[in-house]
């Protein structure tokens, strides 16, 4: 893994990025582990509005094309969840599903630890209640 090779590169650009937002939302929306996590998406804007908006951020999260940015003017996590209750629970169960889909899409395990490191690190500044 290069050292300037961007993240959004190592999971496969577009095409990967994509099997692995709709991976992690295949398990929000179908499995056990997601359950919680379905329930809070349906209080707001639904899954299927987030598998779009969480591809976008991604892209540009992780290196790629600016597709939030362009959008929404920002990519500030903290004001995008502001109306969201995150407890740690809601935080323990976001990082299991991603967990779970990158092992599910089969990235390599550097990429996906580094990853995880990355979604670890924005989500305990996301928890807002106990």
């Amino acid at each position: 893994m290069s050292g300037n090779t961007s993240l959004y590169a190592l999971v496969g650009g577009e095409t990967g990025l994509r099997n692995l937002v709709e991976t992690f939302y295949d398990v929000i929306e179908f499995e056990p582990e997601g359950t919680d996590l379905k329930m809070l998406h349906l209080r707001g804007m639904g899954v299927a509005h987030s598998r779009i908006e969480q591809f976008a951020f991604l892209s540009d999260f992780l290196g790629g094309p600016k597709l939030y940015a362009e959008k929404h003017g920002h990519t500030n996590v903290r004001e995008m969840h502001v109306h969201i209750e995150i407890d740690r629970k809601a935080h323990d169960d976001w990082l299991n599903c991603m967990s779970i889909a990158i092992d599910r899409v089969g990235l390599d395990k550097d990429v996906g630890k580094k990853l995880m490191t990355h979604f670890r690190a924005v989500a305990a500044g996301l928890q807002n209640r106990p």
